[in-house]
C-alpha cells in the first residue's frame, strides 16, 4: 500500500524537551482546569487509566475542564515541540507515553439529552453510565458498549461495537452526528458530514492521532428495554456450547446478539465465586424489541449442556451492564484481536485446541463476538471502519503486567490469532487492537492510505502520535 513517509500516523512520542522555568505555571494560569508535573501531588493519579499495564510519564498532564483547556495544552506543546496524547478513561492499553503533554479529559463529562431531537451531546470525559440513564428516561438508547465505565468518545471513535444494539443499528460511529475537536495547531473546530468532512471521516477510526475530540453529538434510538443476561456452563462442555453458539448465531435475527467467552479468571477480589479459579463458558445474550421468541431462540444453547447459571431476563436500558458483567476495578491487562470471516467446524476445532478444556492456556478471557446484520452493511455516512466481510470478532486477554509471569498469556494471544489466521479477514477491531506497532492492521488498505493523507494535512508536524507506535515488527 502507498505510504506517506513525511508524517506517518505512527510518529514517535519520545521527544524529551526541557521546559523553561515558569512555563507550566503560565500554562496553568490559562486553564479552567489544572496542570501537574511529576513533582506535583496527584500527578500519578492523573496519568493512570483503567488499564494499569500502560505507563504514562508526561512532562505535564493537563486535567482539562473545557475545550479551551485542550486547545491551550496543544498550543503549549507546539511552543515547546512536545508530542500530545489524550486519555479519557484509559481502558485501551497503549505503549508507554514518555515526555510530552498528556491531556486528561475526565472532567469534561457533561451530558445533555435532546429527547425531541433524539440526540445527545456528550463531553469527552462522559462515560456510558452518564449517558444511558438520561436517554432511558425518554425511552431512548445510544449505541453503547458493555461497560458503563467506558468512555463514550473513545468507544465510539474506535468503531463502537454494541453488545445489545449493534446488529440492529450498526456501529456506534455510524450514529455520530457531529464532533467538536482540537486540531494540531490548537484550533477548535466542528466536523460533520457537511463541514470539515475529511476530518469527520478520519476521527471516526483514526481517533486521537488525527485530533482531540472534546465533545460529540450522537443519535439516540427508540429502544426502551430488552431481554438479556448470561448463560454459564462448565468449561468441560465448551465444545458442545460452542457448536450451539454457532447454530444460534447462524440464523439469529438482527434483534438478537449473542457472544461467547471462555473465562479462566483468577480468584481475586471482585471476581464472582461462580467464576473464580475455574474454567467457565459464558454466553452473553441480548434481544431488543419483540422478546417473545427469546426462549425458542435460545433453546439450542440452554439444552447444549447443564447450566451453572441462567441470568437471562427482561432488563431496562439502565441495566445494560448485566449482559457482560465487565469488571469494575482498574487492572493491568494485554489484549489481541482479529476479525473472523466465519466460525466453521474447522475453526471451532482450532479454537478449542488452543483454549478448550484440554489446553493449559494462560489466557484469562477469550471471547467471540457476533457481527452481521447492520454491522456488516456499508455506512451511509462513511467512516474509517470496514467490516463487511467479517462475521465475528475474536478478543483474547491476559491479565497482569506485561513482564509478569501472570501475564504469560500475552504471547499465547498472538499465537491464538496466528492459529485462527485461516479464518481471519486480515483486519482487526480497533478498540481491541494491541499496541504492537501495526496501526494499519485495523483498516482496509484504501482507508489506511486516506488516513495517512488526512494526517499529513491536519498534523504536518506529527504533534499527535498514534496510540499504536512505529512499525518495529514484521507485518502480521
Amino acid at each position: 500500500m502507498t505510504q506517506i513517509p513525511s508524517v506517518p500516523l505512527s510518529a514517535t512520542s519520545e521527544r524529551a524537551r526541557a521546559l523553561p522555568p515558569g512555563a507550566v505555571e503560565r500554562l496553568a494560569a490559562d486553564l479552567v482546569g489544572t496542570a501537574r508535573t511529576p513533582d506535583d501531588e496527584g500527578y500519578a493519579a492523573a496519568c493512570a487509566g483503567f488499564n494499569r499495564a500502560t505507563w504514562r510519564s508526561p512532562d505535564v498532564v493537563v486535567l482539562a475542564a473545557e475545550a479551551a483547556d485542550v486547545a491551550a495544552a496543544v498550543v503549549f506543546a507546539n511552543e515547546h515541540d512536545l508530542p500530545v496524547a489524550v486519555m479519557g478513561t484509559g481502558h485501551h492499553g497503549v505503549r508507554p507515553f514518555r515526555h510530552g503533554v498528556l491531556v486528561n479529559t475526565g472532567r469534561m463529562d457533561h451530558v445533555h439529552v435532546d429527547a425531541a431531537g433524539r440526540r445527545a451531546f456528550v463531553g469527552a470525559g462522559a462515560r456510558w453510565r452518564d449517558v444511558v440513564p438520561l436517554a432511558a428516561a425518554h425511552g431512548l438508547a445510544p449505541v453503547h458498549g458493555s461497560s458503563g465505565s467506558v468512555g463514550v468518545v473513545g468507544f465510539t471513535l474506535g468503531g463502537g461495537l454494541s453488545p445489545i444494539l449493534g446488529r440492529k443499528y450498526g456501529w456506534g460511529t455510524d450514529h455520530v452526528l457531529a464532533l467538536e475537536a482540537v486540531t494540531a495547531n490548537g484550533a477548535m473546530v466542528r466536523a460533520s458530514a457537511t463541514e470539515n468532512e475529511d476530518l469527520f471521516w478520519a476521527l471516526r477510526g483514526g481517533r486521537s492521532a488525527i485530533g482531540i475530540v472534546t465533545a460529540m453529538e450522537i443519535a439516540l434510538l427508540p429502544v426502551d428495554g430488552f431481554a438479556g443476561g448470561g448463560l454459564f456452563f462448565d468449561g468441560r462442555d465448551a465444545e458442545r456450547v460452542l457448536q450451539a453458539f454457532e447454530q444460534v448465531t447462524a440464523t439469529a435475527p438482527e434483534e438478537l446478539t449473542v457472544s461467547i467467552a471462555f473465562l479462566r479468571l483468577p480468584a481475586l477480589p471482585g471476581v464472582p465465586e461462580l467464576l473464580a479459579g475455574r474454567f467457565v463458558v459464558h454466553v452473553r445474550v441480548a434481544l431488543i424489541h419483540d422478546t417473545a421468541d427469546l426462549d425458542r431462540l435460545l433453546e439450542p444453547l440452554r439444552s447444549a449442556a447443564p447450566l451453572l447459571a441462567d441470568t437471562v431476563q427482561p432488563l431496562s436500558n439502565e441495566e445494560f451492564e448485566h449482559v457482560h458483567n465487565d469488571p469494575e476495578d482498574p487492572t493491568p491487562f494485554s489484549e489481541q484481536t482479529a476479525m473472523l470471516s466465519g466460525l466453521t467446524p474447522e475453526a471451532q476445532r482450532a479454537l478449542l485446541a488452543e483454549v478448550g478444556p484440554a489446553s493449559e492456556t494462560g489466557l484469562h478471557i477469550v471471547a467471540i463476538r457476533q457481527l452481521g446484520g447492520a454491522l456488516s452493511r456499508t455506512s451511509t455516512s462513511g467512516r474509517a471502519v470496514t467490516t463487511s466481510d467479517a462475521s465475528h470478532v475474536l478478543w483474547a486477554v491476559s491479565i497482569g503486567m506485561p513482564d509478569d509471569d501472570d501475564a504469560a498469556g500475552g504471547g499465547e494471544a498472538d499465537a491464538l490469532v496466528e492459529v485462527m489466521r485461516p479464518w481471519s479477514t486480515g483486519t482487526r477491531y480497533l478498540n481491541y487492537a494491541p499496541d504492537d506497532g501495526h496501526p494499519e492492521a485495523a483498516f482496509a488498505p484504501e482507508d489506511w492510505d486516506r488516513l495517512q493523507r488526512i494526517k499529513a494535512q491536519v498534523d504536518p508536524d506529527g504533534r499527535f502520535p498514534a496510540e499504536q507506535q512505529e512499525h518495529h515488527q514484521s507485518t502480521p
